[in-house]
This record gives C-alpha cells, sequence and structure tokens, in this order.
C-alpha cells in the first residue's frame, strides 16, 4: 500500500487547497501501487485524476452573447508552481497587497494597481501569473478569448468589447487578455486597417476609464508591435524572460517532486537552459508519465535529459 509519507503528504496538499501538488502525490501514488502490483487501483486513481483535468475548466453563462469569448477557469493553487525572477514576485505580491488594503489607500485619494501588462517570450509565466493573482485576491479568473473576438465578430468588435468591460465591472474577478497585441497593435502599421483602428481607440477609452474593482491583466508576446497610447493606460508593466540556471533547477525540482532519483539539478541545467518555463515543465511531465507507464518510482537523469533534448529538437532551439 501507500507510504505513509505519501499519504500525509496528500492529505497536507488537500488542506492548502493545491491541487496541483495534490495531483502529483496521487500519480506517484498510482506508481507506487502498480510497482506493488496493483494496477487496477492505479488505473483507477489515474482516470480520476484525468476526470478532475478534463473539468478544470468551464465557460461562463452569464450572458450567451459571451459565452464564446469569455473562460472562467479555476485557479487553484499556482504560487507555488510560479518560478520568476524574485523581482518579478515583489511586483505581484505588491498588486496583490494593495488590491487587499485597497480601502486603506483610497482614504488617502488612491488606487491600487489594477491593470497590468505583461510582456515576455511563450511559456515564461504571463498566463500562470493571472492564476496566481487570482489565487491570493481570491477573485475568479476570466480568460477573454482574443482570437474569437477578432475572427468571428470583425465588424462587431468594438459592441463585443463594451459587453466584455460591462462584465468587467458588473462581475468582479482577475480577467486575462491573451495576445493583447492582437488588437492593441501600432495605429499606422503598414497593415493596419479603419476597422482594427476603431478598435483600438475603443479600446484605449475603455481600459482608462475602468473603475471597478476588477484586476485587467494583458499579455502579450510582442511588446514593440503595442501602440505606445496603451502604456499609460496600465498601472505596472511586468516583463518576463526564459528562465536563469537557478530558475532551472527550482523548476525541475517543483516539478519531478518525489519522482526524483539520486541526482542534482545542477548536472540537468544545461540541458535545460534556452527552454521556457513550460517547455521544461511539458519535459519534466513526460518523464514522469514515461515512469508511471513503466511503473517506476523515480525519474531517471537519463530519461529526464531525454526528454529535455526533445523539447529543444522540437522548438529548434539546440545549439
Amino acid at each position: 500500500m501507500a507510504k505513509a509519507d505519501q499519504i500525509k503528504a496528500l492529505i497536507k496538499s488537500h488542506l492548502k487547497n493545491d491541487e496541483e501538488r495534490f495531483i502529483t502525490i496521487a500519480l506517484q501514488l498510482a506508481a507506487h501501487e502498480a510497482q506493488q502490483g496493483h494496477k487496477s487501483l492505479a488505473r483507477d486513481i489515474r482516470h480520476l485524476i484525468d476526470d478532475k483535468k478534463t473539468h478544470h475548466v468551464k465557460v461562463i453563462s452569464i450572458s450567451s452573447e459571451l459565452d464564446d469569448l469569455v473562460l472562467l477557469g479555476a485557479a487553484g493553487n499556482t504560487s507555488s508552481s510560479l518560478v520568476v525572477r524574485n523581482d518579478l514576485k515583489e511586483k505581484i505580491n505588491r498588486i496583490v497587497k494593495e488590491y487587499h488594503q485597497s480601502e486603506k489607500l483610497a482614504k488617502h485619494g488612491l488606487h491600487n494597481r489594477r491593470k497590468v501588462l505583461l510582456s515576455g517570450p511563450p511559456g515564461t509565466g504571463k498566463t500562470m501569473t493571472a492564476a496566481v493573482l487570482a489565487e491570493k485576491t481570491g477573485l475568479p479568473f476570466f480568460t477573454v478569448q482574443i482570437d474569437r473576438l477578432i475572427t468571428k465578430y470583425m465588424g462587431e468588435t468594438t459592441a463585443k468589447l463594451r459587453q466584455i468591460f460591462s462584465l468587467i465591472r458588473d462581475r468582479s474577478g482577475v480577467y486575462l487578455f491573451d495576445e493583447f497585441d492582437a488588437i492593441g497593435t501600432q495605429r499606422g502599421l503598414d497593415n493596419d486597417v479603419g476597422e482594427m483602428r476603431r478598435v483600438l481607440n475603443a479600446l484605449l477609452q475603455f481600459i482608462e476609464t475602468d473603475e471597478s474593482n476588477s484586476l485587467i491583466v494583458a499579455a502579450t508576446n510582442n511588446l514593440d508591435s503595442l501602440d505606445s497610447a496603451l502604456f499609460r493606460r496600465f498601472d505596472d508593466i511586468i516583463h518576463y524572460e526564459r528562465p536563469d540556471h537557478e530558475e532551472i533547477k527550482a523548476l525541475i525540482a517543483n516539478r519531478i517532486g518525489t519522482f526524483k532519483g539520486r541526482y542534482s539539478e545542477s548536472n540537468i541545467v544545461d540541458y535545460a537552459y534556452g527552454l521556457s518555463h513550460a517547455e521544461i515543465t511539458q519535459a519534466c511531465d513526460d518523464a514522469i508519465k514515461d515512469a508511471i507507464l513503466a511503473d517506476k518510482a523515480t525519474v531517471t537523469k537519463k530519461k529526464l535529459i531525454e526528454m529535455l533534448a526533445d523539447k529543444k529538437t522540437s522548438y529548434d532551439l539546440e545549439k
């Protein structure tokens, strides 16, 4: 049966509402039970976890007109999984601190930071940051589907934006505008069209006049493409980069958890350097899944390096 330390860790993660850690330990239990020959129990545990992940995100039903534009996601407990530089953590914590003490600031005629622009390469923690803000503020986490807003409602985009900002006003939450450059592109570019200029002008007005209690988080992979007029509409602009050596070690240690074998993360860092946070996480997950399917309790150094190398090849990052 399961080891005592695994059972204690499972209970501890549940009591802390650390869903990601809970799932990781549950998968470790499945691997352990498979090793003991309890394959049916191991399979049942994996199926329960798969069912949980399937229902992780759902569409809001506030308005049928916005059902395909705004998603409500379960933020869960993600702060322990966010590995970024200390200065970025300080900025994130400052946003949370000001939110919780907004009334104190208001007495002095000041407003808490509510509008944040996140920039950086894909997979470096921007979306997870929005989820962390939702977790730490206790607000629901919404994602605005910018790509659908543009492709499906071209000609109605401004009207849909107005509805979205009405939702932001009426239902407090953390609202993530991912791929923000799709509607925030500089005016005057060669591919600029009249409709998109009108959308951008409306967006500038909506952001500036918004006085809700929600947090608006815009994320972009291409900061240079954004119209400069947008920058002053945000209270904070946070820049993300690919993880350095220390962050890579922390990422691997966090993700591998008790699946770790007898090796040091320091010996693996060079194989992961150049990958994004998301790519390193995926490589660790692939190594863990390989161990589970092979009924092994640990991930070998060789297998982890193999999965990291596979990610580098996939993303053409080989040196």
